[in-house]
């Protein structure tokens, strides 16, 4: 029992050593944010394309988002129009176009930031871990080897090196010049 005691306070020793990282601009999110039961997909596509909606690109029935909330810099969204909660229930040719869209998003991606590779992948319903259920859409995520380190694990917290205005304006620059011709 001492032994197994022993290995507990070894494995959160940790915590007496803890270093803090501060973000006060999270402060003003905290304070002011409302939840809303408006579909956050539908509110961003009745607003102009800016930094604010965070919409790089608006295509025939799917737009490309940057992801509010990244995992990491350039986590994009290739969304439908339609507010439906499934691939089913959406048009052939919206699932073809999610797809060209998410096959666009990893080149502009590349030609950005150099990832080592990509996580592509919708998340169907809320047990499957989608954040917005009833709006299906297809995440794309650069990643680079050990981009998910200790923060994530043990603090529950996600360290990204670039300001979300200028992911967006990097994207929908590179966006401009490489897919619209």
């Amino acid at each position: 029992m001492v032994e197994a005691e022993s290995l507990i306070y070894k494995s959160i020793g940790w915590l007496t050593h803890m270093k803090h990282i501060w973000s006060p601009w999270r402060m003003n999110y905290i304070m002011n944010h409302e939840p809303s039961l408006d579909c956050v997909f539908c509110k961003a596509l009745e607003e102009e394309d800016s930094s604010k909606n965070l919409i790089v690109f608006r295509g025939h029935s799917v737009f490309l988002i940057l992801n509010r909330y990244p995992y990491t810099s350039g986590h994009v969204m290739a969304v439908p129009y339609a507010h439906v909660p499934s691939l089913e229930a959406l048009t052939a040719d919206a699932r073809a176009e999610m797809m060209e869209v998410a096959t666009a998003a990893t080149q502009v991606l590349q030609e950005i930031y150099h990832p080592q590779g990509f996580n592509l992948g919708i998340n169907l319903g809320e047990a499957a871990g989608a954040g917005i259920a009833s709006h299906v859409h297809f995440h794309i995520v650069p990643r680079w080897s050990g981009d998910s380190n200790f923060m994530t694990s043990v603090a529950g917290t996600r360290v990204l090196p670039e300001d979300i205005e200028e992911t967006y304006r990097r994207i929908r620059e590179t966006w401009a010049r490489l897919i619209i011709k």
